[in-house]
């Protein structure tokens, strides 16, 4: 903020609405409004409305349904374009089970994210990843397509809604194979920071180097200080 560099916070999380973002960051702190959250959901809403998808049955939170509803797509049982996989801390073995119905029925699958975990305080917990595997073990179907991070094209349609090219922005998290890689793939500014799940000997065993790594953002803010 002293710097006047504009901050947008993005997410694979899909469990939550913008709204409940913003509460969480203000809980903390960190002031911001609705138009600088991103989440996988908004990618995944932009890849429905261009394929002219508008019914679904979505396997996730009330917070994404409403997403889903804002931007007039249609939140159903039966008759529908897809099935959309979110990140869904809701879930009940009937929600599962009609899911997977439909698919047995050859509707498509539709992911928000690839994350395997989501992680906690207490540990990781299945995240959309893992999801993924259970019903591709249980029916034999994979995703047509896995939204959110690290497609490029989450981070590319902002950037050109901003009116930035990928030299003037950084993106900053702490895992390799969703943040970093999507920096790699939109061609902007990669910062690692080891304050979460990466480590430097997995950084070691990677394809390729973050262009910076710091322990933590308040690292980084101290060295370019």
């Amino acid at each position: 903020n002293e710097r006047n560099i504009k901050t947008i916070f993005l997410s694979n999380n899909s469990s939550k609405s913008v709204e409940q973002y913003v509460t969480s960051l203000r809980s903390i702190g960190i002031e911001t409004v609705p138009e600088n959250i991103l989440l996988s959901t908004h990618d995944c809403i932009e890849w429905l409305k261009n394929k002219k998808w508008n019914k679904v049955f979505c396997l996730g939170t009330n917070g994404m349904k409403e997403m889903l509803n804002e931007n007039g797509i249609q939140c159903l049982e039966n008759n529908v374009d897809c099935v959309v996989l979110g990140y869904d801390t809701e879930l009940t073995y009937q929600k599962l089970s009609q899911a997977v119905f439909l698919l047995h029925q050859k509707i498509p699958l539709v992911a928000t994210h690839p994350d395997i975990v989501c992680p906690t305080k207490r540990g990781g917990l299945p995240d959309v990843g893992a999801m993924l595997k259970m019903i591709e073990l249980a029916t034999g179907v994979r995703p047509l397509i896995v939204t959110g991070k690290p497609r490029p094209e989450m981070i590319l349609g902002r950037l050109e809604k901003e009116g930035l090219v990928g030299s003037e922005v950084a993106m900053i998290g702490d895992r390799l194979y969703t943040d970093m890689e999507m920096a790699r793939l939109a061609d902007v500014k990669s910062v690692l920071v080891l304050s979460g799940e990466a480590t430097l000997q997995d950084v070691e065993e990677h394809h390729w180097m973050p262009d910076i790594i710091v322990d933590s953002v308040d690292g980084l803010l101290r060295d370019v200080a």
